[in-house]
């Protein structure tokens, strides 16, 4: 089988509606692990695991646990992207799910600090860590599985579809918080906050279920059929690509701090700082990344056709128009104003430059060390920009008793992303073997 066959002309398998399914329905539940996490950080660790310290200091504490997840994403990279390059995508797929329904589950159980003391944050700390080395090989591996079985021409739309995994992970999530914060207070802090990570556990075996039946990409089975393996995937990735790796990873950086900022720390500003209901913050995040679910496709469809670039440059001029605004509309308290917001928000900050990332990111990599590259990329990014900004928010709205310098923060980072997008080439059409 010849590389161009395989890189530029193949035509769709059979069955590549079932492998976008099953791939986007094992992203949705490792996303939803993930962010549930991200939610329960903003509205109650902090009064269950970090009680003794002051209200502002345990939120910072909570973020801090939530960071930590975003600090293992990278090792998880190296680590599944080393294996994923030298003995499969599928089987690291399948492990990391894995990995992650059990860490989700465990962080349902754990007795609180009133409980056992500083061991319960410290467990809660080693939890977070197995979610995130987790995660930090699934979205790789989700990505290259749908990627490398669909057509050329069609990449940029199948990639959005693991995409959509993100949105509809958060709208689990959102939602399932919504239903157990309608509790009485103290039934919620005492049990109802553990449902949404209990639950988990089902998801994921009904997603375990799902993944096994797809097949390994033909680009995996053409290289391993020439013994084209790379001996250290990873370092290769790294050091013989390096200018595609830090591409990688300044594109990202704008999106994902975008995001974190919305569903983390907007959520907790707006409920501690602006007294805004917990329901409303809750149902705004809902609805935007509901109404993402639609997004994510359309600018996928729309990147095989202009390219992946320009999403780019169109995601960081809304970036940089919006970062002030965002908190002006906030700060209104008016509801239909909030939730407009996150909705323009999220579209738009993020799904503009998220969509196309499933595929732009591999296309940047050579087939030997995609898995690895792609997913170190990606995961040193987000925990550069996803596990310290709401952290960095906290300290500047606590520090210059707004949220100016959050705004200039958001600025800064869109225009790494522009340096990032600048420097990138288009990777729309390019063959996947090479």
């Amino acid at each position: 089988m010849s590389t161009a066959t395989i890189g530029a002309v193949a035509a769709p398998p059979k069955n590549m509606a079932a492998i976008a399914i099953a791939g986007t329905f094992g992203t949705i539940i490792e996303w939803y692990d993930f962010l549930i996490y991200g939610t329960a950080a903003a509205l109650v660790f902090n009064k269950l695991f970090f009680p003794t310290i002051d209200p502002g200091a345990g939120q910072l504490a909570a973020f801090a646990t939530f960071a930590v997840g975003f600090i293992a994403r990278p090792i998880g990279g190296a680590l599944f992207g080393h294996f994923g390059d030298r003995i499969g995508r599928k089987s690291m797929l399948l492990l990391t799910m894995m990995i992650m329904g059990v860490g989700t589950f465990l962080v349902g159980l754990l007795p609180t600090y009133s409980q056992i003391g500083i061991l319960a944050p410290v467990l809660l700390v080693v939890l977070r860590f197995i979610q995130g080395v987790a995660l930090g090989g699934e979205w790789g591996g989700a990505s290259l599985m749908v990627l490398e079985h669909a057509p050329a021409e069609q990449r940029g739309f199948y990639g959005s579809l693991v995409q959509v995994g993100f949105s509809l992970g958060l709208v689990t999530s959102a939602g399932v918080f919504t239903l157990v914060s309608a509790l009485p207070e103290a039934s919620f802090l005492a049990w109802g906050w553990r449902v949404p990570f209990l639950i988990s556990i089902a998801l994921v075996a009904v997603g375990v279920f799902v993944r096994a039946r797809i097949p390994e990409t033909p680009v995996f089975e053409d290289m391993k059929a020439r013994n084209d393996i790379a001996a250290s995937p990873f370092f290769e990735a790294i050091f013989k690509h390096p200018r595609a790796f830090l591409v990688a990873l300044g594109l990202k950086l704008s999106e994902v701090a975008w995001v974190y900022m919305l569903t983390v720390f907007v959520v907790g500003y707006a409920t501690t700082k602006l007294g805004l209901p917990r329901k409303l913050l809750l149902d705004s995040v809902f609805w935007a990344a509901l109404i993402e679910v639609a997004t994510i496709p359309l600018f996928g469809w729309l990147c095989d056709r202009i390219g992946r670039r320009p999403f780019y440059f169109l995601g960081v001029a809304f970036t940089v128009a919006f970062a002030f605004p965002l908190f002006w509309m906030l700060d209104t308290k008016d509801p239909a104003m909030v939730m407009l917001a996150v909705i323009i928000g999220l579209n738009l900050g993020h799904g503009l430059m998220f969509a196309p990332e499933s595929a732009y990111f591999p296309e940047l990599f050579g087939a030997r060390v995609r898995f690895s590259g792609a997913s170190f990329g990606f995961q040193t990014s987000a925990a550069i920009g996803g596990g310290f900004a709401p952290i960095i928010a906290t300290w500047l709205a606590a520090r210059m008793g707004g949220t100016a310098g959050v705004s200039v923060m958001l600025i800064l980072l869109a225009a790494i992303t522009l340096v990032a997008a600048f420097f990138a080439h288009e990777t729309k059409g390019s063959p996947l073997l090479k």
